[in-house]
């Protein structure tokens, strides 16, 4: 069994794509997933499965919501080591930083720094940009709110053919350890009832 989050893109946000995250944990455990978590509203989910393919879990996710909701959310799913790498590899010093000052935006496949070419870091310092395995780092100071980077980053000229979705610092953090393998339920040992002998084997030997 793996550990995974699922990311949800654009929900909860203004009023609009309401997912209630009772009705995701729902939703995942009639998909036959186990330890079933959510965090915030802002649709982040973990859960345990048998299963080794993450675009097929995510995309069995985002057809059983838009049949429960009656509109497209795209998901993306990553396993709890992936997340641990992802953190691990931040080029920026988290840890002397506010949760609401980085961000990783996750992507649906890799990207590399020919897609950002038109954009010129200097304009933006002392904002910042770092690329990873399907991710990118954002610094931003101020905050994503008033990242001017953040904004072109966003641009679809730069994001056209993937599928993305951000999260701040605390979120990503929280994330990798709901997805920690010590977050998964023990398998249920079987054991014979108190009071009770283990049954022993007859070899058929008589006196």
């Amino acid at each position: 069994m793996t550990m995974y989050a699922a990311l949800l893109r654009g929900i909860n946000v203004s009023g609009h794509k309401k997912v209630p995250m009772a009705e995701l944990r729902t939703l995942l455990d009639e998909l036959g997933h186990g330890d079933v978590r959510t965090h915030l509203q802002s649709g982040n989910a973990v859960f345990s499965s048998a299963s080794d393919d993450e675009n097929a879990l995510a995309a069995e996710l985002e057809q059983a919501i838009e049949k429960r909701f009656g509109f497209p959310v795209p998901c993306l799913v990553r396993d709890g080591a992936y997340l641990a790498a992802v953190a691990a590899a931040c080029p920026f010093p988290a840890a002397g930083l506010e949760g609401k000052q980085l961000h990783i935006t996750f992507y649906d496949q890799p990207v590399d720094a020919d897609r950002f070419a038109r954009i010129d870091p200097a304009a933006f310092l002392p904002e910042a940009f770092g690329l990873g395995d399907r991710a990118l780092y954002l610094y931003a100071p101020d905050g994503l709110g008033r990242s001017k980077l953040a904004e072109a980053l966003s641009r679809s000229s730069v994001t056209k053919g993937l599928v993305a979705t951000s999260r701040n610092w605390n979120t990503v953090v929280k994330l990798v350890e709901m997805t920690s393998p010590t977050q998964m339920t023990p398998p249920t040992q079987i054991t014979a009832p108190t009071g009770t002998t283990a049954p022993t084997h007859d070899d058929g030997a008589r006196a």
